[in-house]
């Protein structure tokens, strides 16, 4: 059962209306196929009438001007477009190959919605397979794993864009530092390839991505280099006032080479696992408390006198806890020489834990990656929907749930 397109409008006759009630469930089905005609028909008609412009001249018509160049067939294309599917659409061709329409850009074979979704899609956790499978129930056409592969290289250019934008605008007054590692695919090997992240936070207390960056986490001199790009896109860095790190050897002397405007704060939640980590299961709460009594500790002059506390109590029977936790005490404490209210967005470097979380959460349904690209590419996607979340969360407005939730895991 098809109705008839005449001049674009279904008409609905006594015999197709009582056709439709009978089976009503291939209605819309129906009303998609016409549809579809009527594109393809729009479509076609459209070209022929670029040709026109082209030319000059209507179909037959002759202008006396000894023209030599003339309309010379067809040849078919396919198109597909969102809901409607494959849409089998007419070229027109010149006798001298110079037509060339702007309507439809050679070589494109999706509409930009259609391409849109399928980038949606797979951005937000379908795999390529999946979306093979969901594509012509969801958009009108099947779109195979490769075409998916292919339409999202297309995002490459604007991603990289995003992720090496100029930073000569923002003045960042705080960065945390760390990276995180995923299995990705190298040279037909499978390996842990570390993605290392830096979040800046702007004078108005707005977060937002400096740098997602391939390399090696553990090397003080990637990060540097890394600081020298940051400052080549125009970072400021005389505006640079606290970097929130772990304790990767080289990599707070670094950060104040490249910032010497800039203090180091360590990160309080890496400083007590390695501090419990030496300290036996069954006085674990307990050295716990002590650490969270000096960490969030009102003043510098408390959280001095809680330290000499937990030195007296726990110096003798568990010395290589209490020298680790001596060693960095005075970067541990670096926050309390900064407004109060930011102290509770400074003591760890939580804010990227949150962003590895969601990237773990974006990935896992993966298992490995493709490459370097495509780690860029899921990554910066989840990156901007986060940074378009913070431009509305100010730093120090932000409940600190994530942190006290680490503390009592440690234990």
């Amino acid at each position: 059962m098809k109705l008839n397109v005449i001049d674009g409008v279904v008409p609905v006759t006594k015999q197709s209306f009582q056709a439709v009630m009978e089976r009503p469930e291939q209605f819309f089905e129906m009303m998609h196929l016409d549809f579809r005609e009527i594109a393809q028909m729009t479509l076609s008609s459209m070209l022929r009438q670029e040709l026109t412009a082209f030319l000059g001249r209507e179909a037959y018509a002759r202008t006396g001007d000894g023209e030599k160049n003339h309309r010379n067939g067809y040849y078919d294309r396919s198109f597909a477009v969102k809901h409607l599917g494959d849409l089998k659409v007419k070229m027109p061709r010149d006798r001298k190959g110079q037509f060339e329409t702007e309507l439809l850009e050679k070589y494109q074979r999706h509409d930009t919605a259609l391409k849109r979704d399928v980038c949606m899609m797979f951005l937000s956790g379908c795999s390529t397979r999946g979306i093979e499978l969901i594509s012509e129930t969801l958009l009108g056409r099947k779109i195979s794993h490769g075409e998916v592969s292919a339409i999202n290289t297309e995002m490459l250019d604007g991603i990289d864009k995003w992720r090496t934008r100029d930073l000569s605008t923002f003045q960042i007054k705080y960065m945390y530092l760390d990276g995180v590692f995923f299995k990705m695919r190298v040279e037909h090997k499978v390996e842990r390839i570390p993605m290392l992240i830096a979040i800046g936070v702007t004078n108005e207390n707005r977060r937002m991505f400096l740098a997602i960056q391939q390399g090696d986490k553990d090397s003080a001199g990637t990060w540097r280099e890394i600081f020298r790009d940051l400052k080549n896109r125009g970072l400021d860095p005389s505006a640079m006032r606290l970097g929130i790190m772990d304790g990767l050897p080289g990599l707070d002397r670094v950060f104040v080479e490249e910032f010497p405007s800039a203090k180091v704060q360590r990160c309080q939640v890496h400083v007590a696992r390695n501090v419990l980590c030496k300290v036996p299961k069954v006085a674990k709460q307990a050295v716990a408390d002590g650490l969270r009594s000096i960490f969030y500790a009102p003043s510098r002059t408390s959280a001095k006198s809680q330290y000499a506390d937990f030195h007296a109590a726990y110096e003798k029977a568990y010395p290589s806890a209490v020298k680790c936790l001596g060693n960095v005490i005075e970067d541990c404490l670096t926050y309390l020489s900064f407004p109060a209210e930011d102290w509770v967005s400074l003591r760890t470097t939580n804010p990227i834990e949150r962003v590895n979380k969601e990237f773990k959460r974006r990935t896992n349904s993966m298992e490995i990656l493709a490459g370097e690209a495509s780690a860029y590419r899921l990554l910066c996607f989840v990156a901007l929907k986060m940074e378009i979340y913070w431009q509305r969360s100010p730093t120090n407005r932000s409940p600190n749930q994530f942190e006290a939730m680490q503390f009592t895991q440690l234990n």
